[in-house]
């Protein structure tokens, strides 16, 4: 028994200039692992911190830099899904938020910083064409920042894979959600966290409202009736007081 693919209807047709040129954009998986990307020494920690900050959906993207000792710099994410994936649109997708978040390293001799990709996607943790675009793009985009190409994440169902590399894990995976979370959209080089362009750390109305002084309790109202006992220019006691003291 043989296999191979059934020929349309209309014949077998060479793939056109533009089909061939988005297949040049591509990396496979092989090329990938020869090209020198710098293994993470801890993907599990990097992975959940940028799930937990940016909690990424079906055709999310979410890219980070880290510094030399795999401390997230700047991160961001953004929707991004193609019928027919191509690296040049993932690469200028890549480049326009990497310049959002931080300064090129162009003048550099040798790059300092790394940038990582987390895809989430559904289907299963094997390659994909798409994967190989956006390896393409990563890569390329990294050229242009001045920053070092890293590890490509991929996060589906059945968890997380750093392709390339064969490690990964269970959680977390594309259905986890936090209650109560709001992704993040972007993180500033400066640290700063924005929720849909609103800094985080802002005091709301309910901590305004914390911050107002209480309101005084009135004073009680005095004893016997009246305003407080009055006492004569000398100091002495009041009649009522005298005849207290006398029983």
């Amino acid at each position: 028994m043989s296999f191979g693919f059934v020929p349309s209807a209309r014949g077998v047709h060479a793939p056109s200039a533009d089909s061939a040129a988005r297949l040049s954009r591509m990396l496979e998986p092989a090329e990938w692992a020869s090209a020198g990307i710098p293994l993470l020494r801890n993907p599990r920690e990097i992975v959940t911190g940028l799930h937990d900050r940016h909690l990424p959906r079906p055709s999310t993207a979410v890219v980070a830099v880290l510094d030399a000792e795999e401390r997230v710099l700047a991160s961001a994410s953004f929707r991004q899904g193609a019928a027919v994936p191509d690296g040049w649109d993932f690469r200028n997708a890549l480049l326009a938020r990497l310049r959002q978040v931080v300064p090129h390293d162009l003048r550099l001799r040798a790059p300092v910083r790394t940038a990582v990709l987390l895809y989430c996607r559904e289907g299963t943790s094997c390659w994909t064409e798409a994967d190989g675009a956006w390896m393409w793009g990563l890569r390329d985009a990294c050229t242009l920042h001045g920053l070092r190409c890293g590890a490509y994440i991929t996060l589906t169902r059945d968890g997380w894979q750093v392709l390339g590399e064969g490690r990964g894990g269970r959680r977390p995976h594309s259905g986890l959600r936090s209650r109560g979370t709001r992704p993040l959209e972007s993180r500033s080089p400066e640290g700063l966290d924005q929720v849909e362009g609103v800094p985080l750390g802002t005091p709301g109305p309910a901590a305004a409202r914390g911050r107002t002084s209480a309101p005084t309790r009135p004073s009680a109202p005095p004893r016997n009736g009246g305003p407080s006992a009055s006492r004569r220019p000398g100091g002495g006691p009041t009649e009522a007081q005298r005849h207290t003291a006398a029983r």
